[in-house]
């Protein structure tokens, strides 16, 4: 299985017999950690990189998920600091992602674009629902609090939102905002991998936060929720196994057919 650690989650502590490595792929070389947690094997990816030095918008995200494809991973869980559209979602709450919405405007979205072929992955259940139940039993277990289901609008970054954006969002449905989903979730659709995202609220959005947005105030929420996280984690991997009875490996099937 594969851990994409978002803001806040830049080293896989939870790892022993840790090994790095750099993995070519067709798209970008990737830095990878490889290590175990009770006798799993694991590969993580930090998405902005060692100490955040990537923006969203400059992500290889190709590279990244097919990093972990080569890997022969098939699960990946991902975390990610996304902000509020909604009084009830406060800063602290997890929220296990169920929907999202592209309003990013200048990324790399798809494997498919002529030279591997052509395919048009569904995206009905976009997020893994056995992940999802999985993430969700373990919170149950644990006793953490969250939110099951959310709706994940994606902005293209690496400005903060404008609160008239926010309000639209919030118009449109979405309940939470962040800059890193799109098109990570839609990569990994397209090379049948299973993918769940648990998200941390950092913050309230723009026009309903009382303060202006800072990164220090999403750096500082996400180092409070880095144990709880922590702990969310090595459940999940402790109780992960290689059965996959979801749809997402079938996802290309129509992959060459037209």
């Amino acid at each position: 299985m594969a851990i994409i650690g978002g803001t806040g989650v830049y080293d896989p502590e939870l790892l022993s017999d840790i090994e790095q490595i750099l993995l070519n792929t067709k798209y970008g070389c990737v830095a990878v950690t490889i290590g175990s947690y009770e006798g799993k094997k694991v590969a993580f990816i930090s998405r902005h990189g060692k100490g955040h030095t990537t923006p969203p918008h400059k992500i290889n995200y190709r590279a990244n998920i097919e990093a972990i494809y080569k890997l022969q991973a098939k699960k990946i869980y991902a975390t990610a600091a996304v902000g509020s559209l909604r009084k009830e979602l406060k800063p602290g709450d997890l929220v296990i992602l169920d929907q999202f919405i592209d309003f990013t405007k200048k990324r790399k979205y798809t494997f498919f674009d002529g030279e591997e072929g052509v395919a048009h992955v569904d995206l009905t259940d976009p997020y893994c629902l056995e992940l999802r139940d999985k993430i969700i039993s373990q919170c149950n277990k644990l006793k953490i609090p969250y939110h099951a289901t959310g709706t994940y609008i994606c902005t293209e970054g690496p400005r903060f939102e404008t609160p008239a954006e926010i309000a639209l969002f919030a118009n449109w449905g979405a309940d939470v905002v962040g800059m890193t989903n799109v098109p990570e979730v839609i990569l990994a659709r397209e090379k049948e991998l299973c993918y769940a995202t648990i998200a941390t609220v950092t913050n309230y959005g723009a026009g309903i936060s009382e303060t202006l947005l800072t990164h220090k105030e999403v750096s500082e929420v996400m180092s409070n929720n880095n144990k709880l996280l922590r702990d969310l984690l090595k459940a999940i991997i402790g109780n992960e196994d290689n059965e996959r009875n979801c749809k997402c490996k079938y996802a290309a099937a129509e992959l060459g057919k037209f």
